[in-house]
């Protein structure tokens, strides 16, 4: 089973799959030599792929400074990141065992490989600790896999999974156990939670994402000026949020004014993404603004929101993450953009259906409706840089999941086409698709958009 906690993850900014997994592999390593006793002399770190191609853009190299010195995803003070790293260029040492300093110079020991693809995945590093003959005395590979999800090369996918009652590897599999034993998909997912952790604890670790959720909207709607990154994009959301405020001030609404209102949530979650800031990947740092935008929405504009309601939002969610993580993808490196922003939005879509009282079968409905109409986008980022299209994908994504949910609830939840068969689909495609529209920023708008 993934866990919802596996899904929904405290971390900063810009990316799930090139910044948050590579600060965990990075930390990981480290880790590892210090348990072992290893005593190396130099400590190397060479990324490839789409971590290669954009990971400049993406704050791979920042991560893995952090990571190597102990930072991790969830306690990283994002208003340190620059400090820290300014001081690593300095000293040049990380510490790699008790009164043990290796040599990291990242300008040096970070290689990033533009030729070469490693065979597990498209997002891969190799991690080495040399002696002092230069000689490699460990040495790993990693593979971040989307949604801040790290594997090691080797190790076997279901090494530390956890028996759960309620195993299911397919939306047809989920329905017919919410059929037998009269449970919804949020109580089914609830029952696996359970293996591994205490009812106290999930329900306070889902407290605590949902407030962070929160919290990044919140930040974002106060922030002005430009995002890093040289594309000089203006943050937007702030002016927004003042805009529909006055226009409310005023009783001057649209009938279109909600569809604004989560769009700006969505832009705001991820203008914090892109500055680097404080997010929920949900599942992905790139697709982090919809999950949050439209759970913003049901607690604002819905009258059956309530504080326990998010959970069933939340473990909902999860469960139609997890089928779409196990049978296709949550990466933009191995499927395209639909793989991030259109899960994203049928995980959005099934978890506001549960909470506005939808059957299981509708849940199902709308989860298909949101992922099939994001069929075939690619992950074209310009300038490698977490913000055009992304920002504003998000907005739409949201405003989508919202629609996907209302066309299922007006219906009894039988429909032509299954979750199963988009999902498939979905994996099919990003088979298909080129390369250079998979997240490596060669193709599509990060071509034909001049950055200057």
């Amino acid at each position: 089973m993934t866990s919802a906690f596996e899904l929904f993850k405290i971390g900063i900014g810009p990316s799930s799959s090139h910044t948050v997994g590579p600060m965990v592999a990075a930390k990981r390593f480290i880790d590892e030599l210090k348990r072992d006793g290893l005593k190396p002399r130099r400590i190397k770190a060479e990324i490839y792929g789409s971590l290669a191609w954009t990971g400049r853009g993406h704050g791979t190299d920042t991560a893995i400074c952090l990571g190597l010195l102990g930072g991790t995803p969830d306690t990283v003070d994002p208003n340190s990141v620059a400090d820290l790293v300014h001081h690593l260029h300095e000293a040049k040492q990380v510490l790699a065992g008790d009164n043990v300093r290796a040599e990291f110079d990242p300008d040096r020991d970070i290689v990033f490989n533009m030729k070469d693809v490693l065979p597990g995945h498209s997002n891969g590093m190799r991690f080495s600790a040399l002696d002092v003959h230069d000689a490699v005395i460990s040495e790993k590979v990693f593979y971040s896999i989307g949604g801040g999800f790290v594997v090691l090369e080797g190790e076997p996918a279901d090494s530390r999974a956890t028996p759960v009652p309620y195993p299911f590897h397919s939306a047809a599999e989920l329905l017919n156990i919410c059929t037998e034993k009269s449970l919804t998909i949020a109580e089914v997912q609830l029952a696996n939670e359970l293996a591994a952790r205490s009812r106290e604890e999930i329900d306070n670790r889902l407290d605590a994402i949902r407030d962070a959720m929160f919290a990044c909207i919140d930040r974002g709607l106060c922030m002005e000026g430009q995002l890093p990154g040289g594309l000089r994009v203006k943050r937007r959301a702030k002016a927004l949020y003042d805009e529909l405020q006055k226009r409310r001030n005023k009783n001057h609404r649209s009938p279109h004014e909600v569809m604004d209102w989560v769009s700006t949530y969505a832009i705001a979650v991820n203008e914090e993404n892109a500055s680097g800031g404080r997010v929920v990947t949900a599942p992905t740092n790139g697709a982090a603004g919809i999950i949050p935008a439209v759970l913003r929405y049901c607690r604002d504009f819905c009258s059956e929101y309530t504080p326990e309601g998010s959970h069933t939002f939340l473990l909902t969610a999860a469960a139609i993450g997890s089928l779409i993580k196990r049978n296709a993808s949550i990466s933009g490196a191995e499927v395209g953009c639909q793989g991030e922003v259109g899960s994203a939005a049928s995980m959005a879509s099934a978890g506001l259906a549960a909470v506005l009282g939808a059957t299981p079968a509708q849940v199902e409905n709308a989860a298909e409706i949101a992922i099939e109409h994001h069929l075939g986008m690619t992950c074209d980022p310009i300038g490698g840089l977490v913000q055009i299209p992304c920002i504003e994908r998000n907005a739409f994504g949201a405003n989508k999941a919202i629609a996907a949910a209302s066309l299922a609830l007006c219906g009894d939840g039988t429909h032509r086409v299954t979750l199963d068969e988009v999902i498939e689909t979905m994996r099919q495609t990003g088979s298909d698709m080129q390369t250079k529209y998979k997240e490596t920023s060669l193709g599509g708008l990060a071509v034909n958009v001049a950055e200057c």
